[in-house]
C-alpha cells in the first residue's frame, strides 16, 4: 500500500518470515525478517553461484493413475503405494512438484497442480518423510509438447525430488 504526501511516497513493505527452503537444484536458501536472502552453502564457484547438493528425480507419478480427471484426491490404493515409496526411498527430504497438460486455463492448472502436489506431500508427512517444499507448475514445465493425447498424459504428473 502506498500513500502520496506532498510529493513523497510512503511504501509499507511486505512482512518476511525468517525461513530456510531447498530448491529442486538442492540449494538451501534463507531469508531474514528484513527480506535479506542468501544461500546456506559456503561453497561457491568462481562466478559466486553456490555449489549445491543436487536433488534427484526419484519418483514420477502419472497423475492419471493417482487422480481422477480434475481431482486431487488420492484413493487408498494410491496412498498405500506412496507410503511404501516414502518409507523405502531413504532420502534426507523431498521436494514435490505438480504438473498438468495445457487443456485448461493457466490459473486452473496452477491450482490443480499445487493441490495434487499437496495431496502427495500429506501422504509423505503421514509416514514421517520430511517434505522441504511443495510446488505447482501447472502447464509451465511440460515433459513433452502437448501435441497429442499420449503426450498430454505424460505431462500430467507429480514429481518427487529426493534430496540426499
Amino acid at each position: 500500500m502506498a500513500e502520496a504526501q506532498s510529493g513523497t511516497r510512503t511504501v509499507v513493505g511486505e512482512k518476511y518470515i525468517p525461513t530456510i527452503w531447498v530448491d529442486p537444484d538442492g540449494c538451501e536458501h534463507w531469508v531474514m525478517d528484513d527480506g535479506a536472502e542468501g544461500y546456506m552453502t559456503p561453497h561457491v564457484r568462481r562466478d559466486g553461484t553456490p555449489v549445491c547438493r543436487r536433488g534427484n528425480l526419484c519418483g514420477s507419478l502419472p497423475a492419471d493413475q493417482f487422480f481422477a480427471t480434475d481431482k486431487y484426491y488420492i484413493n487408498e490404493a494410491g496412498k498405500e503405494r506412496l507410503r511404501q515409496f516414502f518409507r523405502n526411498a531413504g532420502a534426507r527430504g523431498y521436494i514435490i512438484t505438480g504438473h498438468t497438460d495445457s487443456r485448461a486455463s493457466d490459473a486452473y492448472n496452477m491450482r490443480l497442480s499445487i493441490n495434487r502436489a499437496n495431496s502427495v506431500a500429506r501422504v509423505a508427512r503421514s509416514v514421517g518423510a520430511p517434505v522441504f517444499d511443495v510446488r505447482g507448475y501447472g502447464e509451465r514445465d511440460p515433459r513433452v509438447p502437448n501435441t497429442s493425447a499420449a503426450n498430454m498424459a505424460q505431462n500430467r504428473r507429480v514429481e518427487i525430488i529426493c534430496v540426499q
